[in-house]
């Protein structure tokens, strides 16, 4: 009679040992990863806690020194993205993971990106410098880079300005930074500068008389410092007055303007002319 009964596979008996070993190295290694992992769970949401406490202290006190809006989101997002990035890596040395590993292998990718990246990366640390120098700030009247107008946003990588006619211009802050900046509004007070040329026929004293009325009933011309009215120029046709009010920053195109008119009408009013630029030719005959 034949025995049909099969005997255990090999196999089930591997698997079995598999078994054994991984409840061996479980029960010997188990606890100790369960504790790292608690340990780094821990890390990283205390320390995401304390970004967000570091992070809102900080919103707070630039809102007390009323740091502009743009800057203040700006400095805040790269604080947290700069202390998150501390939290994970402090969670992952706590799970015995090779730190050194990842650097390398990030520090090899960031090189690469930063290659391929050079003009965004020259622009995002040119951000940095308008965010930590502060040379404008929105709604100041800015010239650079080849532009003027009012600054509207100061972002990572750009500064958008709006112009006297209402046009949006996008400017890299790379190319802002390696140039010239000419702030408008950066004191409380300008200089109006004006040039009014008369005849040399006519009184100096009584245009300076004259000017020194108009600007005197501007209101919107500063007692200090004082304004500056003098003959500065004997032209080819002209006598030229320098007019140098001193302003609000705010009033400077009203005033400059309404001086403009104001003198002209006055001139008008006094018999002071503008002389038109001319020549005298003189002939003479030459008997032969």
């Amino acid at each position: 009679m034949t025995d049909n009964t099969n005997p255990i596979p090999t196999d089930l008996e591997s698997v079995t040992e598999a078994a054994e070993v991984a409840t061996t190295w479980m029960q010997t290694h188990g606890m100790d990863f369960a504790m790292k992992l608690v340990a780094a769970l821990l890390v990283f949401f205390i320390g995401r806690m304390i970004t967000g406490i570091i992070v809102r202290a900080l919103r707070a006190a630039m809102q007390k020194a009323e740091v502009d809006k743009i800057l203040e989101t700006f400095i805040c997002n790269l604080v947290r993205v700069t202390l998150l990035l501390v939290v994970i890596i402090a969670a992952l040395g706590t799970l015995d993971v090779p730190i050194a590993s990842f650097v390398a292998i990030f520090g090899a990718a960031g090189l690469a990106v930063g290659l391929a990246l050079q003009g965004s990366l020259s622009n995002f640390a040119a951000g940095v410098l308008i965010v930590l120098f502060r040379p404008y700030k929105v709604g100041d009247w800015v010239e650079a880079a080849g532009v003027s107008g009012s600054v509207e946003k100061v972002e990572i990588l750009t500064t958008v300005l709006k112009t006297g006619d209402n046009k949006q211009v996008i400017v890299p802050n790379g190319q802002i930074m390696g140039s010239i900046i000419t702030n408008y509004s950066a004191n409380d007070t300008r200089r109006v500068d004006m040039t009014v040329g008369v005849s040399y026929d006519d009184d100096l004293d009584k245009v300076r008389a004259t000017l020194n009325e108009i600007i005197a009933a501007e209101d919107r011309v500063l007692d200090e410092p004082a304004c500056t009215i003098a003959v500065s120029q004997l032209g080819d046709s002209s006598v030229n007055f320098v007019v140098r009010p001193w302003v609000k920053t705010s009033d400077y195109w009203g005033v400059m303007f309404d001086l403009t008119e104001t003198i002209k009408k006055r001139f008008d009013q006094e018999g002071i002319s503008f002389p038109f630029p001319q020549q005298d030719v003189h002939l003479y005959n030459k008997s032969e």
